[in-house]
């Protein structure tokens, strides 16, 4: 497939599609909760067992086959390759899980804004800045609903470029050998990136990233 032929529509509809099928599960895999729960059960320590969640992602992020092993069990979103769908998926159900360890409500619209803002990575920071927020502890308090949308919008246009650097990766694959590492350590590393800005956002108090759920 071309890269041009992706447009935001379909990244929208992937990001849709994955947020639903994560906090709703597929038959055979845990949904974001009770992926949350399974964890926060693991020991007393909030912030490891968050950790222990993130490199299980990770592995399975790096590991090949994840979704598209499910074979007539799921619908993956027309235009969007395979591959990069199960790769959506793993992080907004592991950001969701994350949310949902630090007390936060998956399905409020704030907060899964900043959900799909965990997958850009370390530009998410920078998103905030360029629409004119400021992060403070309040943060999900205070959003308008243009600041969500305009959000939203930004996180769209940027895993499209994301999307386009996945799908060069995957032209590695036509080098015998190298192309499963190089996408799989692609991938596996893309995670750890997702997880760790999840967590800075949703369970840190300590970073100038935590969202404080309005009790």
């Amino acid at each position: 497939m071309n890269d041009n032929t992706f447009t935001l529509s379909h990244i929208q509809n992937a990001l849709d599609w994955a947020y639903d099928k994560a906090l709703n599960g597929i038959a055979g895999l845990d949904s974001a909760r009770e992926l949350a729960d399974s964890y926060l059960s693991e020991s007393d320590n909030l912030l490891d067992n968050v950790n222990a969640l993130i490199r299980w992602q990770n592995a399975k992020a790096g590991a090949s086959g994840f979704l598209t092993g499910l074979g007539g069990m799921i619908t993956l979103p027309v235009a969007i390759p395979a591959n990069i769908t199960s790769i959506i998926f793993i992080q907004v159900r592991m950001a969701a899980a994350i949310a949902y360890m630090g007390g936060h409500d998956p399905r409020d619209e704030k907060v899964k804004t900043f959900i799909y803002l965990c997958l850009c990575g370390n530009v998410a920071k920078d998103i905030l800045k360029g629409i004119g927020i400021k992060i403070t502890g309040t943060v999900l308090n205070k959003l308008s609903a243009e600041m969500v949308n305009s959000i939203s919008r930004s996180v769209s246009t940027r895993l499209l470029s994301q999307l386009g650097q996945r799908s060069s990766v995957n032209l590695v694959k036509f080098i015998p050998f190298a192309g499963g590492l190089v996408g799989g350590l692609f991938d596996s590393v893309s995670t750890n990136i997702v997880g760790n800005i999840a967590r800075d956002i949703f369970i840190q108090s300590e970073t100038n990233l935590m969202l404080i759920q309005n009790k």
